[in-house]
């Protein structure tokens, strides 16, 4: 369980990181920048949350295959960063809509450029929303089992998940209380990220929804 559960760090950080820097990036273009068909692209980005991952299982072991990703860990948060990112994008755009436009414009008249208005702006203001998808992404990445089965496997980059779906199939063996103390294992860190981001989670998923 023990290197299980850094195989599990080593996958689901970069999925969360990852996805919220580029979304990032992503929802200030489509909420203060103009360009051509930003409505519509920001349209399809809102319709790719409809494609589940799982049509995409055979395509990505054949790409990954060919790339030889396969067995290694980029092969899977790839994966759950590919198709969360819409998501992301999702969140962080209703919630910087809800910033006021005044400070962004103050800061455009002081001279400050698009990057400096989102890292020293935005990005601060904008923390209920990054902990709100960061709670998502952390706790759907770290409790899945079919990606990680499937692009990692068996074997010494197994994660938590894999290693204790192993636990409870041979439970004659090991007993249900190596079972329990494992599942306690495997809940202890999202218990923890959920309790310690709360605060920011209802207040970033909210913001937006309701018009004043």
């Amino acid at each position: 369980m023990a290197n299980s559960f850094l195989n599990s760090l080593a996958v689901t950080l970069p999925a969360v990181v990852i996805p919220i820097l580029v979304a990032g990036f992503a929802a200030y273009a489509f909420t203060f920048m103009t360009f051509p068909g930003r409505d519509l692209l920001f349209s399809l980005v809102v319709a790719l949350l409809i494609v589940p991952v799982q049509v995409a299982l055979t395509p990505l072991v054949r790409l990954y295959g060919d790339l030889g990703l396969m067995g290694t860990y980029a092969a899977v948060y790839l994966a759950h960063i590919g198709f969360n990112m819409p998501l992301a994008v999702f969140i962080l755009r209703s919630y910087m809509a809800t910033l006021p436009t005044a400070v962004i414009e103050s800061a455009k008249v002081d001279g400050a450029s698009h990057f400096q208005i989102f890292w020293r702006l935005v990005l601060p203001l904008s923390v209920p929303a990054l902990a709100a998808f960061a709670t998502f992404q952390f706790l759907w990445v770290w409790n899945d089992l079919l990606i990680a089965l499937l692009y990692l496997g068996t074997g010494e980059r197994q994660v938590v998940t894999v290693t204790l779906g192993g636990l409870i199939g041979s439970n004659q063996i090991y007993g249900w209380q190596v079972v329990t103390g494992g599942a306690i294992i495997t809940m202890a860190v999202p218990v923890l990220v959920f309790v310690s981001l709360q605060r920011y989670f209802v207040r970033g998923l909210t913001a937006g929804t309701v018009g004043g």
